[in-house]
């Protein structure tokens, strides 16, 4: 497993990170037996960084993940595993809207209880890192919730702040990170989504900025694996991702993918991966991980071959400007 520097911090991390939304539910059914085995295979093979997030289950995403470090730490593994979890803005709408208020939406009082759970399902009295989930450009000229990220980062109940990018305006948090607010930018990129290598990556490497890459495989997409009437369970968040025909358009421009790799010899899944990982401002990227065999697939990316200058330059075709994919066509 190859390592790269998560920013400034002088931790070097796995370039391929564990994502753990899948552990804590939303994609179907999923045994805990399973999310533990996959856990502690992906972290034998060398994976140091886990990502999840209060919403995972309501906790049971973090939870999950302590009872593992816990039992390894018991059995006399040393690891050293940087685990990066998220808070949502209180109640209202999702994503924030530009009249919202940042001092109602993270007030301190629901921002230090959310931490103290997060602390709690994690069994530790420090957060690695905090990720705000998620953000509105609304609040960049005063960003108050960040003054008080960093007032609790110097109490010593966070070590890294950082923010989960919106996915319809990814590029609000290149001001954050100018204004040196973060210690680290959790965004969208993948063979789909190319709009964060125009200009967010490389402002993320000049403010020294760690960059953790979600949704490399477009939600499984980019994988190779859906069909165009591929059914999703019941409960899966990709009944709602794919709904209508974004199953049937996102299957078709995949498709178009194959040839450009042709001559790599790596599948689908393997090529997206080292697409993410050939930026230079990539720290790592989190593939949801739910059980050993996705465990064995994934880290073991980091060891194949990179790909050349001519093959990525071919996968810039592919970059598929889908403005807000969320709320329609």
């Amino acid at each position: 497993m190859k390592l790269r520097p998560f920013g400034k911090s002088g931790f070097d991390c796995s370039e391929i990170g564990f994502g753990a939304w899948a552990i804590g539910g939303a994609w179907g059914a999923q045994a805990d037996t399973d999310s533990l085995a996959a856990l502690n295979r992906a972290l034998d093979l060398g994976c140091n960084f886990i990502d999840t997030a209060a919403g995972y289950g309501n906790g049971r995403s973090e939870r999950l993940i302590a009872q593992v470090l816990r039992e390894r730490a018991a059995a006399g593994k040393k690891d050293r595993v940087f685990v990066a979890t998220k808070t949502p803005p209180g109640p209202g709408s999702w994503p924030p809207s530009p009249y919202d208020l940042a001092d109602e939406r993270y007030a301190e009082a629901y921002v230090r209880g959310s931490i103290a759970e997060r602390c709690a399902n994690l069994g530790t009295n420090r957060l690695d890192l905090l990720q705000l989930h998620t953000w509105t450009r609304a609040w960049n000229r005063n960003p108050t919730p960040f003054k008080l990220l960093r007032q609790l980062q110097s109490e010593g109940l966070l070590g890294l702040i950082g923010v989960s990018t919106p996915e319809h305006d990814q590029n609000s948090v290149i001001d954050l990170m100018r204004g040196g607010w973060v210690d680290a930018v959790q965004v969208i990129y993948n063979l789909f989504e190319q709009e964060p290598a125009a200009e967010l990556l490389d402002v993320a490497k000049e403010c020294g900025v760690a960059i953790i890459v979600r949704v490399a495989f477009d939600e499984g997409a980019l994988t190779g694996k859906f069909k165009k009437d591929t059914v999703f369970p019941t409960g899966d968040f990709r009944s709602v991702y794919f709904a209508g025909d974004r199953l049937e358009r996102s299957v078709r421009r995949a498709e178009a993918i194959r040839p450009d790799i042709a001559s790599t010899g790596l599948t689908m899944a393997q090529a997206a991966l080292k697409f993410v990982l050939a930026h230079p401002a990539v720290s790592t990227v989190i593939p949801g991980i739910r059980n050993v065999a996705q465990a064995e697939a994934n880290c073991g990316v980091s060891d194949l071959p990179d790909l050349s200058p001519a093959i990525l330059k071919k996968l810039q075709r592919h970059n598929w400007r889908r403005a807000f994919w969320y709320a329609g066509k």
